[in-house]
């Protein structure tokens, strides 16, 4: 009898534990990119977090793009859904304008002390995550030579062989900008006709200026022989399709893209997120994110292969055309318009 009282004490002991850890866990949303993005970050930063932090579980809320997202906040604007936020940095400054995210430093995120400099963005309220940068695309049984500039893309043999997401899209834009100081243009935020008139040069072969789901798909496939997409998710594409898709820095050269992580002002569990953010900004989590999607890191102390960091833009940085992004946010939709009447009519 004593024993069975025993045992049962113990039993609802255990029951009471187990119901006090899970009334202690802590639940947070990370809103961030779909697709590769969220198989390889849930892996190399999401799982090891939890494994750290048990008393915190993250769900992970996939969108397509940091329009996207910035969309889902303002409709959540009285009441968030969402803790913690990934996006690009032109989209995070309409954020931070609105009032939609709460400024991140070293008092609430002490990791963004060993940030690089080019990761801590005037009037951001978050802070760098990831350095990308833009590259030329190409099928490696259609284009047997590597294509040594973004104009090859004009090149007669690859009529309706070309896949580039247009502008307002950052790599349309992105695409735009090198190829107007490469022709001589000198200040893209008064005008980008050098880049309007090359890219309208481009137009004719181009297939399509929307690409589903992503660039990487058709160009892989040989629907497409050229594109122009990231390098991480064409290092990672290069992998699973056995080399068919490959990317290069041409000679008139690139542009980094920024994706901030960002703490979404009144967000259900600040101080989990703000832990988050934490650990997403440590030179492990860094380390191991370059390593599995060949991102570069922004935290300076990351050790990262040598290996990983060849697939990056890191060894390429004279090639790197600076982009104040937060100034073309400005000009942005007059450059759309100027898109819309001077390239897309080319392609038809």
């Amino acid at each position: 009898m004593k024993a069975a009282l025993k045992s049962g004490s113990l039993g609802l002991m255990m029951s009471l534990l187990a119901a006090g850890t899970a009334m202690a866990e802590t639940n947070i949303t990370v809103m961030a990119y779909s697709g590769l993005f969220q198989e390889r970050y849930t892996k190399a930063v999401i799982e090891p977090f939890m494994a750290a932090h048990p008393d915190i579980k993250v769900t992970y809320f996939p969108l397509p793009t940091s329009a996207a997202m910035l969309g889902n906040l303002r409709a959540q604007r009285a009441a968030p859904q969402a803790d913690v936020v990934i996006m690009d940095v032109s989209v995070s400054k309409a954020g931070t304008d609105e009032g939609v995210f709460t400024k991140i430093d070293t008092s609430n995120v002490p990791n963004v002390a060993d940030l690089y400099p080019d990761a801590r963005i005037p009037d951001i309220a978050g802070v760098a995550v990831t350095f990308d940068n833009l590259v030329l695309l190409y099928n490696a049984e259609q284009v047997r030579q590597t294509p040594s500039s973004w104009m090859d893309m004009a090149k007669p043999e690859y009529r309706g062989k070309v896949v580039i997401p247009g502008v307002p899209d950052i790599q349309g834009l992105g695409l735009l900008l090198i190829l107007n100081k490469a022709r001589g243009g000198t200040n893209y935020l008064d005008n980008v006709d050098k880049g309007l008139e090359a890219v309208a040069e481009i137009a004719p072969n181009v297939q399509t200026w929307e690409p589903k789901p992503e660039v990487y798909a058709p160009v892989v496939t040989g629907q497409a022989a050229l594109g122009v997409g990231y390098n991480a998710r064409a290092q990672v594409n290069s992998e699973l399709s056995g080399g068919r898709i490959k990317a290069t820095i041409p000679k008139e050269g690139t542009i980094f893209q920024i994706n901030t992580i960002n703490l979404v002002a009144d967000a259900p569990q600040t101080a989990a997120a703000a832990t988050f953010v934490n650990y997403a900004l440590s030179p492990e989590a860094q380390k191991s994110f370059t390593e599995t999607m060949f991102y570069a890191p922004t935290n300076s102390k990351a050790q990262v292969s040598q290996e990983a960091m060849a697939r990056t833009a890191v060894n390429s940085l004279d090639k790197v055309m600076k982009v104040d992004w937060i100034a073309l946010a400005k000009v942005r939709d007059k450059i759309a318009n100027e898109w819309r009447r001077r390239v897309l009519p080319a392609s038809r």
